[in-house]
């Protein structure tokens, strides 16, 4: 049964209720001589490296923050750089073979706060001890670098934890990256820190407050523009020292996930136990390597999956929606926050494209208002039209139909538009071409760029799903209420010339809905999930998809029992196969961010009542399905 959540204005500034975003901040006027701060790429480390030892000389003042334009609006700031040098946001690259020895200076250039600074230690898998330096003064240490990984120091001057959220000290981090002993960094890999400045509204001075997020140190459209070519070997280490989480989605392909971490211990995974993802939740103050193969060309997309991290809403501007777009802006698809471009360019010679074999399965998809439930407050959902005749006005229901396709036989989807609204469809975790991709403005290349399906257009979407697989397909238009509004659906590709078998199994989908300024979670559209019946002695597939805007822990239980978790086995990760490693058996909860899906098998022996469980502690909802297994 449903608990309410027990949140409400509060929700909007936690990014919880996605319908109702904080407002962004006013620019400030910039005086001339305002320290500059500029955006940090993480290309060339910091300090001098010599024999061994590094000598870093970091200090920390206060200066003007663009996370848009270089000349565009900013804030006020604190944030580190070297000694004589400008300010930087991220700060500056601390990186160095296993092995050297850091002397590191610290300066407290401020007349008012004191730095807490964590991470200038020894990475040995254990916290160490933070420096204190008062205002004004300056502190010498001396670590030996610890071992190899990826990691972040990260500093505070109100006192606050790194999971707090804060304004005037949310920039003070810096990647800190240790590489292994006779091994140089490999050539093109990049390191990209994530930021987030949010400050609560004021109702006695009438500050609104805001929020922004920045990647390396700018927003959406600035963030930089990465290129590469077909068959190249891109490697990344992302470092998230912010108060939020963060899925990290990319277009058209899967990554490989190498290792994940924190600020102070790293684990680096064989290669027999690395996953393969288009989607990972990255935790406040986690850490993860990525390596993936771009195999097709075109423009994609590598972006946090909370609609909120990426609306609009988040330009540092007085007017909202005042400035932002994608290059070649289409005016009809705005972001900012948490998005990088991805141009990938034909290998040379490029290679012919392949034809699709056989006739292509032809499905006509509607995009309508939709018929609500009287407990909810959706907007628009997927009809997906059967014969001749289309469905009717309103038709629609939440989550949209589920879409069935067949491994290795090519599909053509009509979207049709019958809303008073431009829209666009993304096929979540298909790998396909770029133009398909659905992302208005910039899938494709050149200078022919998918464009949004106007009010009572249509687009014909053609992929050939290469994969068998649990995947999502939803809005990428306006993506904070579009998708909140309901445009999503369950996507599933089965093995050539199968069906999906409704009895073995169950599709879970939980979307969001924000409503009276409270965050809800719905079960298949629903508030009250209806109830499930299981067999005992049959296995079942539970094809688990979040496409909320909330973090979310999945876990069977037995229905007389709180903390009594039933075992299931997981079996896939975003339509991917797992490692044999881990496709095991699970009691523990799961946790998921928007844009993932996970597989599970299930096996009841005995009849009795069960649980599934949707808990959402950090929008403040749960919700739980009853499973009745019969014998």
């Amino acid at each position: 049964m449903p608990v309410r959540p027990r949140v409400a204005v509060a929700v909007c500034l936690l990014g919880l209720a996605p319908a109702l975003p904080p407002r962004a901040p006013a620019p400030r006027s910039i005086g001339p001589s305002a320290d500059r701060i500029l955006a940090n790429p993480n290309r060339a480390p910091a300090g001098r490296l010599h024999a061994g030892v590094l000598t870093l000389d970091l200090e920390l003042r206060t200066g003007m923050f663009r996370p848009h334009a270089d000349a565009g609006p900013g804030v006020e700031v604190q944030a580190f750089g070297e000694r004589g040098r400008a300010l930087q946001i991220p700060g500056p690259l601390v990186r160095v073979p296993q092995g050297t020895i850091i002397h590191a200076t610290i300066r407290n250039r401020l007349r008012d706060s004191t730095l807490v600074l964590h991470g200038f230690a020894t990475r040995s898998g254990a916290d160490a001890d933070s420096i204190v330096v008062p205002p004004g003064a300056t502190r010498r240490v001396q670590f030996d670098a610890g071992r190899a990984g990826t990691y972040y120091y990260w500093g505070t001057t109100t006192g606050q934890r790194m999971e707090d959220d804060r304004w005037i000290d949310s920039q003070l981090s810096g990647a800190f990256v240790v590489d292994p002993p006779g091994t140089p960094p490999p050539a093109g890999e990049r390191v990209f820190v994530m930021g987030l400045w949010l400050k609560a509204p004021d109702s006695t001075s009438g500050d609104p407050g805001g929020e922004f997020m920045v990647i390396n140190g700018k927003s959406w459209p600035e963030t930089e523009r990465l290129s590469y070519t077909v068959g190249d070997t891109v490697r990344w280490r992302w470092l998230n020292p912010t108060s939020s989480s963060h899925p990290m989605h990319l277009h058209g392909f899967y990554y490989e996930v190498d290792s994940r971490g924190s600020g102070t211990a790293d684990t680096v995974y064989a290669p027999a136990d690395r996953r393969m993802v288009v989607t990972e939740l990255m935790p406040p103050g986690g850490t993860m390597t990525a390596r993936w193969t771009p195999a097709r060309p075109g423009n994609w997309l590598f972006h946090c999956h909370f609609a909120f991290h990426i609306a609009d809403a988040q330009l540092l501007s007085a007017k909202p929606g005042a400035a932002g777009g994608h290059d070649g802006a289409h005016p009809t698809h705005r972001m900012a926050g948490l998005v990088l471009g991805i141009h990938v360019a034909p290998a040379a010679p490029a290679a012919p494209e392949t034809p699709a074999a056989g006739e292509p399965r032809r499905l006509r998809l509607l995009v309508q208002p939709a018929r609500a439930p009287a407990d909810s407050a959706h907007l628009m959902g997927y009809a997906l039209q059967v014969g001749e005749r289309e469905p009717a006005p309103e038709s629609a229901l939440v989550p949209g139909p589920a879409l069935v396709l067949e491994r290795g036989h090519p599909v053509r989807i009509t979207v049709v538009n019958r809303l008073s609204e431009p829209t666009a469809v993304h096929w979540h975790g298909i790998e396909l071409m770029s133009y398909p991709d659905g992302v208005p403005g910039w899938s494709g290349s050149g200078n022919r760029l998918l464009q949004a399906i106007a009010p009572g257009d249509s687009f014909a979407a053609e992929f050939t799903p290469p994969r068998a697989g649990t995947f999502i397909y939803h809005s990428h238009a306006n993506e904070l209420t579009q998708i909140q509004g309901g445009l999503y659906g369950a996507l599933v590709v089965v093995e050539p010339g199968a069906t999906l078998d409704t009895a073995t199994n169950r599709l879970v989908v939980v979307g969001g809905l924000a409503r009276h300024d409270s965050a809800f979670g719905v079960v298949n559209g629903r508030l009250d999930p209806a109830p499930m019946e299981l067999l005992a002695g049959r296995t079942y597939r539970f094809r688990l998809i979040n496409i909320g805007d909330a973090r979310t822990y999945f876990a069977l239980r037995r229905a007389e029992s709180d903390t009594s978790l039933v075992a299931w086995r997981a079996v896939a990760k975003d339509g991917a196969d797992l490692p044999p490693s881990q496709a095991v058996a699970r009691t523990e909860r799961l946790l998921t961010g928007p844009g993932e899906t996970a597989d599970f098998e299930f096996r009841p022996e005995a009849p009795g009542k069960l649980a599934l469980e949707l808990d959402s502690p950090f929008a403040g909802w749960r919700l739980e399905v009853p499973v009745t297994v019969r014998p």
